[in-house]
């Protein structure tokens, strides 16, 4: 997109094409604008849509532009906190209310990718997440014993089993999650679109938001060129690519911008791709600055990590990803990779996503902290039951909260980016 291969990489390169969005021109009325044509934004609007509202999505640059065209695309369930420190923070009601809803939201990502129809690869195999040394042991051993209590279905294998299932014994264990699962994300975003407009939404790319007019009882949002839209609901779904200095800029001062970069290698032949990773699960390791890998439908390795492919970094990251490779899968030393390309994870204080009252009947959720296919669907569906009624704001999955800046976010964001090539510029040298 924008002509950058680094943006959205073999996703790009792969995905069906998006489907037919326009900029906004001339003024248009409807029940809800949607600002945002990501995950959260377009199942919005499908839900939205699919319950009767009409809906117009505004995006400023094109559909699954953000982060819901550039991450791994592994299908997770709950976030990164484990679910009694995200109990332990939100409280007994929301905490065991969030956690239910998103230890189903992979199952509502898949059934929607089968209900509509959505060509995106999805593999729904679990996930594996491997542990590195007998510190990682442990920490997969009490993160499954805490959802094992909750009734999900997660085990933790030993190194014997992981290293039949990831193809490599460098791993002390794994937890396997099989409600979780791997897509081809920017596939996703474009097919949710799709399904969206079936529904009877209207999409319009290339449209930044530059100017907001409260009318007394509804909502005027002007474009950049001479377009306009009204409606009595907003929803903000712009999450990480907030703009810093636009119209929602306090919700990116919310979030930390932390880097995460994949590359790609080209097609493996048939003997490799069934030594790696042969039943498809997706897996990330327990290191802080972890490695993430899974196959695409093609058999191409996509291989990540914590960094940005800009500047020193690009060849910092680049180097040791060939050697991470060879570390994990020696029979790969001598494969390269095709395609590269990062993006940017919102990271909040605490690692919990927000829900915010951004005025009257205004509202977003936003920062997934690296979680974003599943949750951000679920989220997009729970705003539009709450703008269609079907349930409270005091039913929602977290509670309404204010915007607070977050501390330091500049310095942080400069440690992620520095600390990820020093750590990457050592690492894997064996």
């Amino acid at each position: 997109m924008k002509n950058n291969p680094r943006s959205h990489g073999l996703w790009e390169a792969s995905a069906p094409p998006p489907p037919g969005a326009r900029p906004l021109a001339g003024f248009i009325e409807c029940d809800v604008a949607v600002v945002g044509a990501g995950y959260t934004g377009l199942s919005a609007a499908l839900h939205l849509a699919q319950g009767g509202a009409s809906v117009a999505v505004i995006e400023a640059v094109d559909i699954g532009y953000g982060g819901s065209g550039r991450n791994v695309g592994l299908v997770n369930a709950g976030m990164w906190v484990m679910p009694e420190k995200l109990t332990s923070e939100l409280g007994q009601l929301y905490g065991r209310r969030l956690l239910e809803l998103l230890g189903e939201a992979p199952s509502l990502v898949f059934d929607i990718v089968q209900r509509h129809d959505i060509a995106c690869e999805a593999v729904r195999s679990g996930t594996l997440h491997c542990a590195v040394g007998a510190a990682g042991l442990k920490e997969i051993t009490e993160r499954a014993r805490q959802w094992r209590a909750l009734g999900a279905p997660v085990h933790v294998l030993d190194a014997r089993e992981t290293a039949r299932k990831v193809g490599t014994s460098v791993y002390r264990g794994a937890l396997l999650d099989k409600r979780a699962g791997t897509i081809q994300p920017l596939a996703y975003a474009r097919g949710l679109a799709r399904a969206a407009l079936r529904a009877g939404a209207a999409i319009y790319s290339g449209s930044p938001v530059a100017r907001l007019e409260d009318t007394g009882s509804r909502w005027r949002l002007h474009t950049r060129g001479e377009g306009a839209v009204e409606a009595p609901w907003v929803i903000v779904a712009t999450n990480a690519y907030s703009g810093v200095d636009g119209l929602w800029a306090k919700l990116r001062r919310e979030l930390v911008h932390l880097p995460y970069f994949n590359m790609a290698t080209p097609p493996l032949d048939s003997a490799l791709r069934q030594a790696i990773l042969p039943e498809r699960q997706g897996a990330w390791d327990t290191r802080q600055v972890l490695s993430s890998f899974r196959f695409d439908q093609a058999g191409r390795l996509v291989f990540g990590s914590v960094g940005a492919l800009r500047g020193a970094g690009s060849s910092i990251h680049r180097d040791w990803g060939r050697r991470a490779l060879r570390h994990l899968f020696p029979q790969l030393a001598d494969i390269d990779f095709e395609h590269e390309w990062y993006g940017s994870i919102g990271m909040t204080a605490n690692a919990l996503p927000r829900f915010h009252r951004m005025g009257r009947n205004m509202i977003s959720f936003s920062g997934y902290n690296g979680r974003g296919i599943a949750p951000g669907t679920a989220f997009g569906r729970e705003m539009a039951r709450l703008v269609l009624g079907e349930l409270c704001e005091e039913d929602l999955p977290l509670p309404a909260s204010a915007v607070l800046p977050i501390k330091l976010r500049t310095a942080r964001e400069y440690w992620y980016e520095a600390g990820s090539q020093v750590v990457h510029m050592f690492g894997a040298r064996i």
